[in-house]
C-alpha cells in the first residue's frame, strides 16, 4: 500500500512540475568544478561601486562573493555555492551583482588605485567576512563608513550606474564562451520535453500495474504464516541503513 502511494505522489508531482521547473530549481547540484589553487587562506576585498560585493583577488580566476553564496562564473555559465572550494550548484541566471562589477578591478587592484584615485583596501580575512557580512550589507558599511578605502570617493550617479550596467551586460552577452553556453542550453530545453515525455510513459505502466493489483477485503487480516515472516525479515534488517546520506551539503 505504501508503494503504490508513492508511486501515484510521484506520478502527480512530475505531472504537476514538469521537468524543466524542477531543472531550474536543482540543476547541477554538487558538480564538480576545476579546483582552485589557494596560495594562503582565504581573503576578500570589497569592490567599490557593489552593493556588498568581495572577491578573492589572489587568484586567476573569478570568485566573488555576494548576498551569503560564493559566486563563479565557468564555461559561459554561473554556479554558487556557501563553501569557495566545493559544492558547486549550477545557478540558471547571470547574477544581479555582476554588472555591478567594474571589469578592470584586478588592474586597480594591482596598481592600489580606483578609477585615477588612491586605493588603500584592506583584505578581509575569510572568518571575519563570515561573521560581518549581513551586517556590513545592511548597514552598507563600506560605501558609507569606509568610502570603499578609496580617498576622495564620491558616488557615481544613479543614471551613470545604470548606463554602465546596460553596457557591461551587453558586453558580457557578446562574450563567445556566454554564447555557446546560452546555445547549449538552448537546445536542452528544446529536448527537456521529449525527456519529460519518456518518463512519463515508463513511469505509467508501474502506476497502473500496483492500482490493478487486488487488494484483501477490509477487515481481512494476512495468513499467520506470512505475518511471522515478515516480522523475521523485518528483524533481520534492523540496524541496516539501506544506503548512505548523500554528501552534498545544500
Amino acid at each position: 500500500m505504501k508503494k503504490l502511494l508513492f508511486g501515484a505522489i510521484l506520478l502527480a508531482l512530475v505531472s504537476v512540475f514538469p521537468v524543466t521547473a524542477m531543472a531550474d530549481v536543482n540543476v547541477g547540484i554538487g558538480i564538480s568544478l576545476p579546483p582552485i589553487v589557494f596560495g594562503g587562506p582565504v581573503e576578500v576585498v570589497a569592490l567599490p561601486d557593489t552593493a556588498g560585493v568581495y572577491v578573492v583577488p589572489t587568484i586567476s580566476v573569478d570568485l566573488f562573493f555576494w548576498n551569503g553564496w560564493w559566486w563563479r562564473p565557468y564555461g559561459g555559465g554561473w554556479y554558487r555555492s556557501r563553501y569557495y572550494d566545493h559544492g558547486w550548484g549550477y545557478y540558471r541566471y547571470v547574477p544581479s551583482f555582476y554588472y555591478d562589477v567594474d571589469p578592470h578591478w584586478r588592474g586597480y587592484y594591482s596598481n592600489r588605485h580606483w578609477n585615477g584615485r588612491p586605493w588603500n583596501y584592506q583584505p578581509v580575512p575569510h572568518s571575519q567576512l563570515q561573521s560581518n557580512w549581513s551586517r556590513w550589507q545592511k548597514d552598507r558599511y563600506w560605501e558609507k563608513q569606509r568610502k570603499w578605502d578609496v580617498q576622495g570617493y564620491s558616488a557615481k550617479p544613479q543614471k551613470q550606474r545604470q548606463e554602465l550596467r546596460q553596457q557591461r551586460q551587453v558586453e558580457y552577452q557578446q562574450r563567445p564562451e556566454v554564447r555557446q553556453h546560452q546555445q547549449e542550453r538552448k537546445q536542452q530545453q528544446r529536448q527537456q520535453p521529449q525527456v519529460q515525455q519518456r518518463q512519463q510513459q515508463q513511469r505509467q505502466p508501474q502506476v497502473q500495474q500496483h492500482q490493478g493489483q487486488p487488494q484483501p477485503p477490509k477487515g481481512h487480516s494476512r495468513p499467520q504464516e506470512e505475518k511471522y515472516q515478515g516480522e523475521s525479515r523485518h528483524q533481520q534488517s534492523k540496524g541496516k541503513p539501506e544506503g548512505g546520506a548523500p554528501d552534498y551539503k545544500k
